[in-house]
């Protein structure tokens, strides 16, 4: 494999070698990729480095396992969408978090804060939200999404509907908004409320349709890339780099929201729409149905093209989210707990539990 690169993991060097070779077509589409152990004897690597790094290249759509013959190249329009991994969740947040819920874990991080900010808990959120929780998504976006953003580029807010709302203000409701068809109703009825007009783009089994996309006039375009409710439609490899191409030929702006990606794949890191055109992204993603209904907390990544604009037009917006539950939030992402209820969720998703 070469040089290791310093903090990155075996697996992910191999899946980002593999992922290249087949996005430059020297793997071609439909191409049967080596054995397991045949790549883990010829790369110096073990077979479960092998394995994992497959594991990612199916969850991403890059390759497809099929069985008792092996793993083939399927990257391409033609190539069929990888099924879904995980059952779809209605996006409603439900009367209460779930069972499994780290409630104690949660406790002891909210008595934790009171003791070490004490009446500080008491100010004024920062109008983008506070320096440690931004921070502290910076952090855990590059962990778990590969995402390198500034902490100026997030701005927090109190659940999705308030950001979807926040985007219209920012863009302006003269831009017409493309959504999904069929989309969460309530990303149509924020829209329509701030009053901007809506145009539906029918799904097919690997995203919006190839045609309406193309023929799509609109200058901004609502996307959620991973399991979109409620069709349940995974977006395939070559359909976000569609989504990122269509913002680019036509100077649009893409919404990327990120609903239940957490759960999508396996594999720790998966691949954004963000990462794929980071200046024409806006990245929205919510705790809310992550972790439990009462953590109204969500946030969104500008494109740095946008700083200056979100300033003029919106610098005069309070958040939404009070310090004390910030911090708390801050806390419980820099100390790993987050990654650690979601490592267990995914077990028991494996599993049937």
């Amino acid at each position: 494999m070469g040089r290791r690169q310093r903090g990155t993991s075996a697996y992910m060097q191999l899946y980002e070698q593999l992922r290249q070779q087949i996005l430059d077509g020297a793997i071609p589409l439909g191409a049967r990729l080596p054995s397991k152990r045949e790549l883990a004897a010829a790369r110096g690597i073990s077979v479960v480095t092998a394995e994992h790094a497959y594991a990612l290249l199916c969850d991403e759509g890059y390759a497809e396992a099929h069985e008792r013959s092996g793993y083939y190249a399927a990257f391409g329009g033609s190539a069929a969408p990888a099924a879904p991994r995980a059952r779809l969740e209605d996006m409603r947040a439900g009367s209460g978090p779930g069972e499994d819920f780290p409630f104690s874990v949660w406790a002891r991080t909210m008595r934790t804060v009171l003791a070490d900010y004490d009446r500080r808990i008491l100010a004024k959120s920062p109008n983008a939200g506070t320096a440690e929780l931004r921070g502290a998504i910076a952090a855990w976006l590059e962990r778990s999404r590969g995402m390198r953003v500034g902490a100026e580029q997030i701005v927090v807010g109190s659940g999705a509907e308030y950001l979807y709302g926040q985007v219209v203000q920012l863009l302006g409701r003269e831009r017409l908004y493309a959504l999904e068809e069929p989309c969460y109703e309530k990303i149509r009825l924020v829209y329509a409320s701030f009053g901007a007009q809506t145009v539906p783009l029918p799904m097919g089994d690997d995203g919006i349709r190839a045609e309406a996309l193309a023929a799509c006039a609109a200058g901004a375009l609502h996307v959620t890339p991973f399991h979109s409710y409620p069709s349940g439609v995974t977006a395939s490899a070559a359909k976000r780099r569609a989504y990122a191409a269509w913002a680019r030929e036509r100077d649009a702006v893409l919404i990327e929201d990120d609903y239940e990606a957490e759960f999508a794949a396996p594999g720790r890191r998966i691949e954004t729409v963000f990462s794929l055109a980071p200046e024409r992204v806006i990245y929205l993603s919510t705790f809310t149905k992550l972790l439990a209904p009462g953590v109204r907390t969500g946030f969104m990544v500008l494109p740095e093209e946008l700083l200056t604009e979100y300033r003029r037009r919106l610098d005069f917006s309070s958040c939404t989210v009070p310090v004390f539950e910030q911090l708390v939030l801050a806390s419980f992402l820099d100390e790993g707990h987050l990654e650690r209820y979601i490592s267990r969720r995914r077990r028991q998703m494996k599993t049937g539990e």
